[in-house]
């Protein structure tokens, strides 16, 4: 962190150094080098500074002169030329730059930072680098305090009474429906209520967690709101994930308690200190408390959910959220976005669930339970079908499902399309732009340390163009800080770390001071009292019209089809395996789609650390490829060298590749071509490890009803997941009756060219 006299110095010394050799023509310099040439920009340097003294050349002030020219006729030959002249008067300077890379504000802006240094400068020549100030005053207030402008005054009441406000105004519409199965908002809140009663007779209340291990339903539905009634925290348990995990989260959330379904209880590895209750098997007991809300009060401080995300240590952290920030949130949100109705199509781990079940719930709409099996040809089916006012969705379902749709030829739609949970391209809704021309899509941005959602960019799909979507501004008693790593706000259109503050702060990580402390840090710049900020770990920059544009993760924190992961806990499981030296992973899109891909020094086949890692991480953690290295590859200093990682080979290796034998085999093996993006895919290859994903099963599944007209289960997929396992179950099914016969082999005339088969267009 120098001085600006002593970097000064050093730029005297390197100069002067250079010029012993400025006889020596630049072409020559270029054509000794030989650079990469490329139209777009200068070879070697693509920024130049001149200081030209007038006094020396002879010139002086009062003989020279300026002319302005034709704009017309001046090129910039570099992408940015900063050219000052000393004069008698001064400095005389001017910027030119590349139209095609900056426009005429941000150089405006640049202009008057440099303005700014040169003042402190002038000041006080020894001023630290990092001590000087690019903002002035005006845009400093602006970045601050008028980008920041979100005071609203929103219900305060913790959401299961403002439910139970809601069930008072429509008792009899419909709340929650599910296949066959269906509940009104009066059912709704009578089961709920008992529940909640019957809790409170095992303990449950403030600061008391409870695991809810539950499949999507009513079920579900019913037992977020009793937990909340009960005054208790309800902490979500995906039963898919592998047992080792669920009981760390158990553990580690100190659960008395944990509802559950009797059919998932033979995978639930809970020890007796935790009481398992099956609510189907038990619900004639619970039925029989009293179905009117119970008058519990509900401290807005205290807990209302732990949603656990990955770590970085190798273990996952739980987020402790309190009613506060919850309904700091759902205020917001159920002013915003339409509360018509909604589809429920995510697991209650993942916070997309939260504006999908209470948004509507508060609205007086109704929740869709989307089957778990078939999400996307559900999705796909309920859009069609027309009446959803609110779809919220992550960009890997929005591309999944548009293609779906657009190969069902349908147009259907919802009002309001909400995406989240990861970057948004505007490439990726061409589909629907086209069909949804009037649709309103919101890119919603938020941590679940900060309650889902904290900033929205919204406008039509028709309006939206190329390139990344802003993340746009923040929500209603929300602030937003551009921070450089002093903790200071940088300028317009300049990188920082993206800080968080306002009323969706939340409490932090449950039973993780030190982290909590690390990441939850005091807020300088806010109103209230002990306020805190949240260092959320991205890089954004404000742009000119004062919207926020995503930029990256200032860490190895990345988010693959919503879910977000950080990379380190994989490598900590990774390097577990006893077989395992050293591991890197990185997330790819060498094939058009988001993969976890391992890199693995060491003695141990894939098939074991697949297994291996399967038994601590859920499965959208585990690595679709793993590439085995002999040496991690290392940059100079002796770090890992991450763009020297080769890309891995998806496709079935040539000694290992056994051609489909059945017809069934065949087109299987077509659409997981299609699907995949793979030119050939064999009999034995295993659809997960050629870079296979649950959203991208969906697919498939939808694929073989079509063709087979079989009901084929997405868990299937799964448990058979080689093109040869999965014809087995399909022609299993057939044998049974289920489904159609693949077509008869008839005679064609021979006039024309034949079709050909899969194999033969490969």
């Amino acid at each position: 962190d120098p001085s600006f006299r002593e970097v000064l110095r050093q730029v005297r010394e390197v100069t002067l150094g250079a010029y012993e050799h400025q006889e020596l023509p630049f072409e020559k310099l270029v054509a000794e080098l030989q650079p990469e040439r490329s139209l777009s920009h200068s070879p070697l340097f693509q920024v130049e500074f001149t200081l030209d003294d007038a006094e020396e050349s002879g010139r002086g002030a009062a003989e020279s002169s300026t002319e302005e020219g034709d704009p017309d006729f001046i090129f910039a030959k570099f992408d940015l030329a900063l050219v000052f002249e000393a004069t008698r008067r001064g400095l005389l300077g001017a910027l030119i730059y590349s139209t095609d890379l900056f426009e005429r504000g941000t150089i405006q802006r640049m202009l008057g930072h440099l303005e700014r240094v040169l003042e402190q400068v002038a000041a006080d020549a020894d001023v630290r680098l990092s001590r000087l100030e690019l903002l002035g005053d005006a845009e400093r207030a602006l970045v601050l305090e008028e980008w920041n402008r979100t005071d609203a005054d929103l219900p305060a009441a913790p959401v299961h009474r403002r439910f139970e406000a809601q069930v008072e105004k429509t008792p009899g519409a419909m709340a929650v429906v599910s296949g066959a199965d269906s509940l009104t908002y009066a059912e709704l809140n009578a089961r709920a209520n008992r529940l909640a009663r019957w809790l409170r007779g095992r303990g449950v209340g403030a600061e008391v967690r409870v695991g809810l291990c539950l499949e999507r339903g009513p079920e579900m539905v019913v037992a977020v709101l009793g937990v909340l009634k009960a005054g208790g925290a309800y902490v979500p348990l995906d039963p898919s994930y592998p047992a080792e995990r669920l009981a760390y989260m158990a553990a580690d959330s100190a659960l008395p308690v944990v509802l559950t379904q009797e059919r998932l209880l033979g995978r639930l590895p809970f020890d007796g200190s935790v009481e398992v209750v099956a609510l189907d098997a038990r619900w004639g007991e619970i039925e029989t408390e009293d179905a009117t809300d119970p008058a519990v009060a509900v401290d807005p401080r205290s807990l209302a959910y732990v949603l656990y995300t990955s770590g970085s240590t190798g273990r996952p952290k739980g987020v402790a959220v309190e009613h506060t920030q919850l309904g700091a949130y759902l205020a917001w949100a159920t002013r915003t976005y339409p509360g018509g109705g909604s589809a429920l199509h995510s697991s209650l781990s993942f916070d997309l669930t939260v504006t999908s079940l209470f948004v509507p719930l508060l609205g007086g709409g109704a929740v869709e339970v989307v089957e778990e099996d078939d999400a996307v040809e559900g999705l796909a089916r309920l859009l069609e079908r027309g009446g959803r006012e609110m779809l919220k969705l992550t960009p890997a379902h929005l591309r999944v499902l548009g293609d779906r749709l657009a190969e069902r030829g349908a147009v259907g739609g919802a009002a309001c399309l909400v995406v989240g949970g990861e970057p948004l391209i505007g490439e990726q809704i061409g589909s629907w732009i086209r069909r949804l021309p009037e649709t309103v899509i919101v890119n919603e941005y938020g941590p679940t340390e900060t309650v889902v959602g904290c900033s929205i960019h919204s406008q039509r799909l028709a309006e939206t163009g190329a390139g990344q979507v802003p993340i746009g501004r923040p929500v209603a008693n929300t602030r937003l800080y551009v921070l450089d790593a002093r903790g200071q706000p940088v300028p317009v259109g300049v990188p920082g770390e993206l800080n968080v503050g306002g009323a969706q702060v939340t409490r932090g990580y449950l039973g993780r001071p030190g982290l909590t402390a690390e990441r939850f840090v005091p807020d300088p710049f806010g109103r209230v009292p002990g306020g805190r900020l949240y260092r959320t770990g991205d890089r954004v920059r404000w742009s000119a019209s004062g919207h926020l544009e995503f930029l990256g993760r200032t860490d190895f924190q990345v988010k693959v089809r919503g879910f977000r992961i950080e990379l380190g806990e994989i490598e900590a499981a990774l390097l577990e395996h006893d077989g395992v030296r050293e591991s890197a992973v990185l997330v790819r899109e060498d094939a058009g789609e988001k993969r976890v891909v391992a890199y693995v020094v060491g003695d141990v086949e894939a098939d074991a650390l697949r297994v291996h890692v399967r038994q601590s991480l859920p499965e959208y953690m585990v690595p679709s490829a793993f590439v085995f290295l002999d040496a991690l590859p290392l940059t100079p200093n002796g770090k890992l060298d991450r763009k020297a990682l080769p890309a891995p080979e998806l496709a079935p290796a040539e000694e290992k590749y056994v051609a489909p034998r059945t017809p069934v085999e065949e087109v299987l093996a077509g659409i997981w071509t299609e699907v995949l993006r793979l030119e050939r895919v064999g009999a034995n290859d295993n659809f997960f490890e050629l870079g296979g994903h649950s959203l991208l099963a969906t697919r498939v599944v939808s694929r073989v009803r079509e063709l087979f007209g079989v009901e084929l289960p997405l868990r299937a997929l799964f448990e058979g997941p080689t093109v040869a396992e999965l014809a087995g179950r399909v022609e299993e099914m057939q044998r049974a009756g289920e489904g159609a016969a693949l077509p008869p082999l008839v005679p064609v005339a021979r006039e024309a060219p034949l079709p050909l088969s899969f194999a033969q267009e490969r």
